[in-house]
């Protein structure tokens, strides 16, 4: 079922302009955001060291293709508001607002920990782009949401509780096993 009135090869939103401009600009932006993050996680699943490949690659590849799951259902949301939406990696580059990261060598941890932040920073954004659909009275549009920020908080946490759980598996000296109770500290900043 869509809103949207298909004439003459564009679409009109049954709401009021400024609403559906103002709803498709944070779903763009929300948009950018998302294929940032799949790139960025496909990246660290990439360029895993050894030492996290056979452990944490499987559980990046299965994150990335979560986020990139919400990309069609996104975009198609913005067309049938009469908006606009991405059209190429520059236009992302310009709306996004997570950061990327061209580092050539990342520890597992520095991987794990940055994806963490990055899906806090990630669900924060659904909550507000959430607030926008609420304000507009778009309901059809925010409740997309709550799925979504789960997903993003089940993430963040899976990626923290990995790390603890593959450090607690390694015998190592007492002094070596308090690095780990500084990721959460590090998430946090």
């Amino acid at each position: 079922m869509s809103l949207a009135i298909h004439t003459d090869n564009h679409v009109r939103s049954p709401y009021p302009s400024d609403a559906a401009a103002e709803v498709s600009a944070a779903l763009t932006t929300l948009l950018a955001d998302t294929f940032a993050l799949y790139l960025k996680t496909k990246s660290f699943h990439w360029h895993m060291a050894p030492t996290g490949f056979g452990i944490f690659q499987p559980l990046l590849d299965e994150q990335a293709e979560q986020i990139l799951s919400i990309t069609d259902v996104i975009a198609e949301r913005i067309r049938e508001l009469g908006g606009t939406t991405l059209h190429s990696i520059g236009h992302i580059g310009r709306l996004q607002r997570l950061a990327d990261n061209d580092t050539d060598y990342l520890t597992p941890a520095e991987m794990l920990t940055e994806l963490a932040s990055d899906n806090r920073q990630l669900s924060s954004f659904l909550r507000t782009t959430r607030d926008v659909c609420d304000m507009h009275w778009d309901f059809q549009t925010a409740e997309y949401f709550e799925t979504w920020i789960d997903e993003a908080d089940g993430r963040t946490w899976f990626l923290v509780e990995a790390w603890r759980a593959h450090l607690r598996s390694i015998p190592t000296t007492a002094a070596a096993l308090q690095a780990p109770t500084t990721l959460p500290e590090r998430l946090t900043k």
